[in-house]
């Protein structure tokens, strides 16, 4: 899978580490329903960060499509309101 972090590039990641992100997904949209501001800030770290770790980064010239599309590290509450689905960030 695809995964593009805004302003940052792609990265390649194994379906395999879904789980692990979507535990984190979860908490993500537990502390923006709660608007726990600074628990949202560190989840969405948390989440950039397991991606940075876990995937492998593609090239900046490549264009390939993007399976999920997260925010950047700065993003705001209501700038990641805006990209949640039903499922948060990711789906599943």
């Amino acid at each position: 899978m695809i995964v593009r972090i805004m302003g940052e590039g792609q990265v390649r990641l194994d379906d395999t580490h879904l789980t692990e992100l979507n535990e984190l997904d979860d908490e993500l949209l537990a502390e923006m329903e709660s608007g726990d501001q600074d628990g949202f800030r560190r989840t969405l770290g948390a989440l950039l960060h397991a991606v940075r770790r876990l995937g492998t980064p593609l090239p900046d010239a490549s264009l390939e499509p993007s399976d999920l599309i997260l925010p950047s590290a700065d993003a705001t509450l209501d700038e990641v309101r805006h990209l949640l689905g039903d499922d948060g960030l990711i789906p599943g």
